[in-house]
């Protein structure tokens, strides 16, 4: 692994380089950020050696190299899934290229599944813990390069951050939850029971990323930031059939006001 790390990592600085401080990882029908981003380069993922090809609609697949809130970002427009049939290294391959290319800071949102019954139906949720309940990626052969074997999770998700954002929601007045985010592997969406269960363990929504994503950074010593859009909800009595295409558009609907959050946090790095 570190040694393609390696030559991604040569493969893309030879290529443009650029040394990005702040990653940006975009989730489910949450592509539009990139539009508020300076692009300098792009390469789609089949472009570039040992990366996976994204196989998910509303996930386009490609990095973005460019400037936002004033910082050099790289930005992946389309992650990868467990469900999709890769190796849990290969779906958390990126964040070690971004931590080699320079990355400072981690940057995720995701679509998920809101459990807590005083969520709404496009709320953001600022993610402040999570339940992982798929693979973890640290499992297999280790190497001292990418960080400790065991590493602390006690703040997966970075305190100062979260209060900049808090800051940042409370002065443009956008409703905004925080909470814990339940990772499955899915790609099926939960049963009424399984919804009630991840509610009974701690959670506030459930998705099927980003953690495997935030472990790998918090092993590499980054310090990371998520977001969930609530898409769809998991509470009794509110349970209705859900898609994949409705949850792109309760997504992208809500995407605006999330970009405003990121785009003001990344200027105050």
């Amino acid at each position: 692994m570190l040694e393609k790390t390696r030559q991604t990592v040569s493969f893309i600085q030879e290529k443009f380089n650029i040394t990005p401080e702040v990653g940006i990882i975009l989730g489910t029908g949450l592509g539009g950020l990139v539009n508020e981003i300076e692009i300098q380069h792009t390469i789609d993922y089949e472009e570039i050696p040992n990366f996976p090809v994204s196989t998910v609609e509303g996930h386009h697949g490609r990095l973005i190299f460019g400037k936002l809130g004033g910082k050099n970002i790289i930005a992946m427009q389309g992650r990868f899934h467990f469900y999709e049939g890769y190796p849990i290294s290969e779906v958390t391959f990126p964040v070690r290229v971004m931590k080699y290319l320079g990355v400072k800071t981690l940057l995720v949102s995701n679509a998920s599944g809101g459990v807590n019954p005083d969520f709404e139906i496009g709320d953001l949720m600022i993610i402040d813990d999570h339940i992982n309940l798929i693979p973890n990626p640290l499992i297999g052969v280790h190497n001292n390069d990418f960080g400790a074997r065991f590493p602390d999770m006690s703040e997966p998700y970075d305190k100062i951050l979260i209060a900049r954002a808090q800051d940042i929601v409370k002065k443009h007045h956008i409703k905004t939850q925080i909470g814990c985010y339940v990772a499955t592997t899915g790609p099926t969406f939960e049963t009424p029971k399984e919804y009630q269960y991840f509610r009974i363990i701690g959670g506030d929504t459930v998705g099927m990323s980003t953690t495997p994503e935030i472990i790998v950074a918090r092993q590499m010593g980054i310090p990371c930031f998520a977001i969930s859009i609530i898409t769809d909800l998991g509470v009794p009595g509110k349970i209705v059939e859900v898609t994949h295409e409705e949850v792109q558009k309760v997504a992208a609907k809500a995407e605006t006001k999330m970009t405003l959050i990121m785009r003001e946090l990344i200027s105050q790095l």
